[in-house]
C-alpha cells in the first residue's frame, strides 16, 4: 500500500513543488492549507481550486485567526514592502506560524497514520524568516516525536522533509518543471489586486521573478504592469 504524506501547501510555488515531489517519492499527498486571516485571501481561493487538481488525495483547510494577534503584514493593517528584499527579517514574517502550521500538519498526520510531512520551506532564495531554517525543522522534528503518541510509543517515527531547503528558486522551478508542475496554477504575491494579479513587487514575487529569469523561463502568471 502506498504511504501517505502531509503536505503544507498554500498554493505557492514551493509548496506546489512539494506536492509534486512528495508524489514522485512514492507518497500519496494530503494537502493542508490554512485560512489563518490572512489580508489576501486569493492564494488560499487558488489552493481550493487546484489541490486536487495537482494530485492531493484530499485537501484540508483549516480555519483560525492570527489577526486577533497582528504583527505582520499579512495578518494586519501594515503595508508590504516592495523596496526589495533586505538584509532583516521583514515585516511580511508571522509570529510563529510555521510551527503552528506545523503542529496542524503533525496532527492530522498522526490521524491520518502517515509519519512524512513535507514543506516548502527555503534557506537560500528566501525573505530571511527564522522558521525556514534547517536548525529549526530538525528542532520541530525532534519535538514531534516527543509530544505524539505514535513517536511515545514507537508505533512509526514522524519525519520533516524539506527538499527545497538547499535550492535556488531557479533549481526549484527546474525540478517542478521536470515533474510536470504547472506553475499557472500557483499564486505566490503578499499583495495582490482583487482581481488576483500579482504585484510583481513585493519579496514573495521578486524572488520569484528572479527564479523564473534564472531558470530561463517564462512565469506563466499575469503581473501588473507585466
Amino acid at each position: 500500500m502506498q504511504r501517505k504524506a502531509v503536505v503544507l501547501y498554500s498554493s505557492g510555488l514551493d509548496s506546489t513543488t512539494c506536492l509534486a515531489m512528495a508524489q514522485a517519492e512514492g507518497f500519496t499527498p494530503y494537502a493542508i492549507s490554512f485560512s489563518y486571516g490572512q489580508r489576501h485571501r486569493h492564494e488560499l481561493e487558488v489552493a481550493k481550486a487546484n489541490a486536487v487538481r495537482l494530485g492531493a488525495a484530499e485537501h484540508l483547510v483549516v480555519d483560525f485567526d492570527l489577526r486577533l494577534m497582528g504583527g505582520s503584514a499579512l495578518t494586519a493593517d501594515i503595508a508590504v514592502p516592495k523596496a526589495g528584499v533586505g538584509d532583516e527579517i521583514p515585516v511580511t514574517y508571522v509570529p510563529a506560524r510555521n510551527t503552528i502550521f506545523l503542529s496542524f500538519a503533525l496532527g492530522w498526520a498522526e490521524v491520518l497514520g502517515a509519519f512524512d510531512i513535507y514543506i516548502g520551506v527555503n534557506a537560500l532564495d528566501y525573505s530571511g524568516y527564522p522558521d525556514c531554517r534547517p536548525a529549526y525543522i530538525e528542532a520541530y522534528e525532534t519535538m514531534a516525536n516527543l509530544a505524539t503518541k505514535a513517536g511515545v510509543e514507537g508505533t512509526g517515527h514522524f519525519r520533516i522533509h524539506t527538499p527545497l531547503i538547499d535550492l535556488t528558486k531557479a533549481q526549484i522551478i527546474k525540478k517542478g518543471m521536470a515533474l510536470g508542475v504547472d506553475y499557472g496554477l500557483t499564486h505566490s504575491c503578499y499583495d495582490p489586486t482583487p482581481e488576483g494579479l500579482s504585484c510583481g513587487e513585493c519579496d514573495s514575487c521578486r524572488l520569484r521573478l528572479k527564479g523564473f529569469a534564472e531558470a530561463g523561463l517564462k512565469d506563466p502568471l499575469r503581473y501588473v504592469n507585466r
